[in-house]
C-alpha cells in the first residue's frame, strides 16, 4: 500500500511555503503522491503545475479536476502540460462535482452524469493518445455539425504513453461505470469494513469492459482518507468532526447530498438525518457533536499511533492501493509530524 498526500484546498490557513514545506517532507518521507483539490477557491491545475517545478519523484494527482469547470479537451490538454513539466509525473483524477457548484458556479447543467462522464474518459483518452478529435457522443459533438469546426489533434505528447485515469465516485452506478473505464477509484469517507460491496460494483465494471480487464493490483482504489494521530481519541475525533459534518450535513441540498446518502448506506440512517437537520439549520457545532464516534472511527484514521498503524493494515488488507492522507491539523508542524508518523507506520 502506497502513501498519498492530499493538500486539499489551497491558502486555508497555511502559506505557501508551508505547503511547500509539507509536500518536500511527504516526497522525502517516501509518499508516492501528492494530491490538490479544487471547488470555488484555488484550481487544482496551477498548484500541481507549482509542485511540478519544486519536486522531484512524487507523483502529481487531480482530486479532482472538476467535469463541468473544463471541457474534455481543456483537461487533456491540462494534463498533457503538467505531465511534460512533471517528466510523466501526472496522475489524471476527474469528478462531477455537484448540482451547486455546476450549476451555481460553472453555469453548467448537472444532469445525465452517468453518460457525461463516460463520453468524457472517451474523448480523454482520444485528446492524450494525439488521436484526431472527432466524437459523436449523446453529450459531445466534435466537431461541431454544419460549422468551421476541424477535427484537430493535441500538439504536444504526454510523456506518459498511457496517463492514467481516476474517477471520483461514490454512487452505485457511478462506482460501477469506473470499474469500467478507469485506471483508479478515488472514494471519499471510505469505509474498509464496507470493502466486499465495493469491489462488487467495481468488478461488475470490469466485467462490462470486457477483455482482460480486472480489479486487481493495476486497477487502484485510492481513497482520500482523514488523518488524526492524537494520544487523545476523543481530541482526535474532535478533529475530523467539523470537515466530516460539512459533507453529511450541508454538501448539497437536503435532497441531493451523495456524502449523505452514503453514510445512510453505512447503517447510520437516523444520524445522518440529524446531522443533515442540525447543519442546515445553521448549528453546525450540534452537528458535528452529532457524528456518531463509530461513524468517524469507520471513515478516518484517528487515535493514538497504535491504533491508526492497525487500522491501517485493515485498509492494506481492504485491498487498498493507495491510501490518499489528509492531515486534520491546521498548522504546519504538526502535520509535518503526522506525515513522519504515517511513513514510519509503513
Amino acid at each position: 500500500m502506497r502513501l498519498g498526500l492530499h493538500v486539499g484546498y489551497w491558502g486555508l490557513g497555511l502559506t505557501p511555503e508551508q505547503q511547500l514545506e509539507i509536500v518536500r517532507e511527504a516526497e522525502s518521507a517516501g509518499f508516492d503522491s501528492v494530491w490538490a483539490a479544487e471547488a470555488y477557491g484555488s484550481d487544482t491545475a496551477t498548484v500541481l503545475a507549482w509542485l511540478a517545478s519544486q519536486t522531484t519523484r512524487i507523483k502529481l494527482g487531480s482530486a479532482i479536476f472538476q467535469m463541468p469547470a473544463r471541457t474534455p479537451a481543456m483537461t487533456a490538454m491540462t494534463a498533457a502540460t503538467i505531465d511534460q513539466l512533471s517528466d510523466g509525473r501526472m496522475i489524471l483524477g476527474i469528478g462531477s462535482s455537484g448540482p451547486q457548484v455546476a450549476e451555481g458556479w460553472h453555469g453548467q447543467p448537472f444532469a445525465r452524469q452517468l453518460r457525461r462522464t463516460r463520453e468524457y474518459v472517451e474523448i480523454l483518452r482520444k485528446a492524450l493518445a494525439r488521436e484526431r478529435l472527432e466524437y459523436h457522443g449523446e453529450i459531445y459533438e466534435l466537431p461541431l455539425p454544419d460549422g468551421p469546426g476541424k477535427a484537430l489533434k493535441l500538439m504536444i505528447a504526454p510523456v506518459q504513453e498511457r496517463m492514467p485515469i481516476y474517477i471520483a465516485a461514490i454512487g452505485p452506478k457511478n462506482t460501477t461505470l469506473t470499474g469500467e473505464i478507469a485506471d483508479g477509484w478515488l472514494p471519499t469517507f471510505f469505509s474498509p469494513e464496507h470493502v466486499a460491496e465495493f469491489r462488487t460494483l467495481l468488478e461488475e465494471g470490469a466485467a462490462r469492459a470486457g477483455g482482460d480487464k480486472r480489479i486487481d493490483d493495476s486497477f487502484d482504489i485510492a481513497p482520500n482518507v482523514n488523518v488524526c494521530i492524537d494520544d487523545d481519541i476523543d481530541r482526535a475525533r474532535d478533529a475530523v468532526r467539523p470537515l466530516l459534518a460539512l459533507y453529511v450535513g450541508g454538501m448539497g441540498s437536503r435532497k441531493q447530498n451523495f456524502y449523505n446518502a452514503l453514510v445512510r448506506r453505512y447503517g447510520f440512517e437516523e444520524a445522518a438525518d440529524e446531522v443533515q437537520d442540525l447543519y442546515l439549520e445553521g448549528k453546525r457545532e450540534e452537528a458535528a457533536a452529532a457524528l456518531p464516534a463509530e461513524m468517524i472511527d469507520m471513515t478516518s484514521l484517528v487515535g493514538p499511533k497504535e491504533r491508526v498503524k492497525e487500522r491501517l493494515e485493515v485498509y492494506r488488507e481492504a485491498g487498498v492501493g493507495t491510501l490518499v492522507a489528509t492531515p486534520t491539523v491546521f498548522d504546519a508542524e504538526g502535520r509535518l509530524r503526522m506525515i513522519r508518523e504515517l511513513a514510519e507506520m509503513l
